[in-house]
């Protein structure tokens, strides 16, 4: 599988800042230490991106003389918990985790970052997941956005202007024209965390127009007060689902092969859009490099001005935490030394920006 992001932990905003990082930073490391402290990270960030996260990793790692980072592989079939728990039980915790929906599981095992430097350069909206009960208990490793992925070359061809597309019935047009070009409109994903979580999330991304409303809305439904029935924005929401389905050519696929095959499937130039966000990028470069792609809004209702209709939904995939209860001193000085390296030296950043065609992390 390919992508993991949960519904239940997801920021989500239609208009979300992220700090960009462009402060130039050596490591924080001296020198030289009189050993190496070894620090360990569960798994690479992700799949997509893990030659160049080990990549980046052993830059660092020649970069100074006081630590060694290491990744230590999980089994990519259990849950992060699943991975993580036997690990402490036999007291064998990795330094660095990475996660999102866990993180309140997580929260008393781990380190405050409050007063780090990574803390400062974080966008507080980017902050607000890992914030639990005034502990600040992860800081991001980016920002994501999620809609309608399209083939720029596919969708020219068939004189589709994507900037004009605000409303159900814009879309639809597009989707006429692609197929009166011979191609095929639309990848809809039936995999569980694009359809499951992903799609899902489009329905709380209009919910409420402020992050507070957003929130009240997921309260009532955990306490069960909310008819569904009689709320526009879930209305609006099955609507777009049934026009994406309608349209929807991809055959269904629930195995971990559906994340290769949709983006395999845009690339080839027979679809014009697919139903993803801008993490398929290390993928679509490294199998099409001369291809063009963009990323555009999924109009959620006939209103041209209606809320999220023009805007890109925008969350945080993951959150790097560290351990607090079974490092060392040095090992917890180190994992931070590692994580301001990669988001604040030139090195690091180079790793972190760069498209994947050329080494980065295409963040």
């Amino acid at each position: 599988m390919k992508k993991s992001m949960k519904l239940g932990a997801l920021v989500l905003t239609s208009a979300l800042t992220l700090s960009v990082v462009v402060v130039a930073s050596p490591s924080a490391t001296a020198a030289t230490c009189k050993k190496k402290t070894e620090v360990t990270m569960l798994g690479t960030i992700k799949d997509e991106i893990k030659d160049q996260f080990l990549a980046a990793v052993a830059s660092y790692n020649r970069s100074q003389n006081c630590y060694n980072l290491k990744s230590i592989s999980g089994d990519k079939k259990l849950t992060f918990l699943q991975n993580v728990t036997p690990k402490y039980a036999a007291k064998d915790a990795p330094t660095i985790m990475y996660t999102l929906q866990e993180i309140p599981d997580m929260a008393d095992k781990v380190m405050d970052w409050k007063g780090t430097k990574l803390m400062s350069l974080a966008s507080p909206g980017l902050l607000a997941a890992a914030n639990v009960g005034g502990k600040q208990v992860g800081v991001p490793s980016t920002a994501e956005a999620f809609g309608l992925v399209y083939n720029k070359s596919v969708i020219k061809a068939a004189g589709i202007d994507v900037t004009k597309i605000k409303t159900w019935k814009d879309l639809e047009a597009a989707f006429k024209k692609l197929k009166a070009d011979g191609k095929k409109p639309l990848h809809f994903s039936a995999i569980w965390w694009s359809l499951g979580a992903h799609f899902t999330n489009m329905f709380h991304t209009t919910a409420g127009k402020t992050h507070e409303a957003r929130l009240k809305v997921l309260d009532s439904l955990v306490d069960g007060k909310m008819d569904l029935s009689k709320n526009a924005s879930f209305k609006n929401w099955l609507a777009t689902y049934d026009l994406l389905k309608k349209y929807n050519e991809s055959p269904v696929n629930l195995t971990d092969t559906e994340f290769d095959a949709s983006v395999a499937d845009l690339a080839s130039g027979d679809y014009g859009f697919m139903f993803q966000g801008n993490w398929t990028e290390p993928s679509l470069n490294t199998i099409a490099k001369s291809t063009k792609f963009g990323l555009m809004n999924l109009p959620m209702s006939n209103d041209a001005k209606g809320y999220g209709n023009d805007s890109i939904p925008v969350g945080v995939p993951g959150y790097f935490m560290i351990d607090k209860e079974q490092s060392t001193k040095a090992e917890r000085a180190g994992a931070v030394d590692f994580l301001t390296w990669l988001y604040t030296s030139p090195q690091g950043q180079r790793f972190v920006a760069d498209p994947v065609t050329e080494g980065g992390m295409g963040f």
